[in-house]
């Protein structure tokens, strides 16, 4: 108990002398004549943030001099990177990867379009919303644990409990388990079990795309729908020609978020895929595999750099969009 005292002491003093450093800098940004003192102002609190990431640079470079080593910490070349493009079972990983992208990116934001339209100025809007975002509030691990009841072949398992209310005699069903669609095995579609726990991550995150979504549409101005009715447009009509385009910025953000978060997808994958087992694993996931259980960090490696190559272009996408945003104000 004495050590958890001393250790929280030490973390709140720390963050006292870091806001009153913070604040000192800022008094003296403030003595500054314009255009300084909003520039030194800004400064103050980008500065901390920069530092930080100038700081991970080592780490990163680092990280890349790994890839180019086997497990023994040998010269290997590019080979972890070929390993990763023909091993069978590290394409199943991509596959898998792209699979997450484009279903849960797809489904939660389409989810929260529908959702947000259709909650806009119902009667118990707030109500419904909170319910809603709910789930965002939930960590994955928590959710984890929640949908693996769910999912259990367990007497407890909720889905197995309502499969055997079907007529006639049903089989216990292992969901996470089940490595084949429906029965079909196939290179290129993942398992069922993948599905289902995308169905944990969509759950999540339509909860906040319907917030972001919703707030976006309230920021539409009323005299555009109603000159798009008075064209003789119906609300349908205007939602898809007029409301979409006009949030069509916000779209692209929950879009791009989403998938950001998707391809770093692990704690879930750990959580309800027993650590990619069944073949479960992403990208993510495998660079954690590879690096610290499987003690082959040259190739755990190689996968923190796609995953880093992967994620700049969608940040790309994202800063334009913003730009964009800010531009048509």
């Amino acid at each position: 108990m004495l050590v958890i005292l001393k250790t929280l002491l030490t973390v709140g003093a720390g963050i006292l002398v870091f806001a009153a450093i913070l604040g000192v800098l800022y008094w003296l940004a403030s003595q500054l004549h314009e255009p300084w003192r909003e520039r030194a102002r800004v400064a103050v609190f980008v500065g901390p943030a920069i530092v930080l990431l100038t700081g991970l640079v080592l780490p990163a470079i680092i990280n890349l001099r790994l890839s180019f080593h086997d497990r023994n910490d040998d010269w290997y070349g590019f080979r972890n990177y070929v390993d990763i493009f023909t091993d069978e079972d590290n394409l199943l990983v991509m596959r898998n990867t792209l699979w997450w992208g484009v279903m849960v990116t797809l489904a939660s934001t389409v989810m929260g379009v529908i959702i947000a339209r259709y909650a806009d100025r119902m009667r118990g809007e707030p109500v419904a919303k909170a319910l809603i975002f709910l789930p965002t509030a939930i960590s994955m691990v928590g959710a984890g644990v929640i949908w693996n009841f769910v999912y259990s072949p367990k007497e407890y398992g909720l889905l197995n409990s309502m499969y055997q209310l079907l007529p006639g005699e049903q089989k216990t069903q292992f969901f996470l388990q089940e490595n084949t669609f429906f029965g079909i095995e196939n290179n290129f579609i993942p398992g069922i079990n993948t599905f289902f726990i995308m169905i944990v991550v969509i759950w999540i995150q339509a909860g906040f795309s319907t917030v972001v979504i919703s707030a976006a549409l309230k920021g539409v101005p009323d005299d555009l729908v109603e000159a798009a009715r008075i064209d003789g447009a119906t609300d349908r009509q205007a939602f898809y020609k007029v409301v979409l385009p006009y949030i069509k910025g916000t779209i692209i953000t929950v879009a791009t978020t989403t998938t950001i978060a998707v391809l770093k997808i692990f704690d879930i994958i750990q959580t309800m895929g027993k650590g990619g087992s069944f073949g479960t694993s992403t990208i993510a996931n495998e660079m954690y595999e590879q690096g610290f259980p499987q003690d082959n960090e040259g190739l755990g490696a190689a996968w923190a750099v796609l995953l880093f190559l992967l994620v700049v272009p969608i940040v790309f996408v994202n800063a334009r969009n913003q730009k964009a945003m800010r531009e048509a104000r």
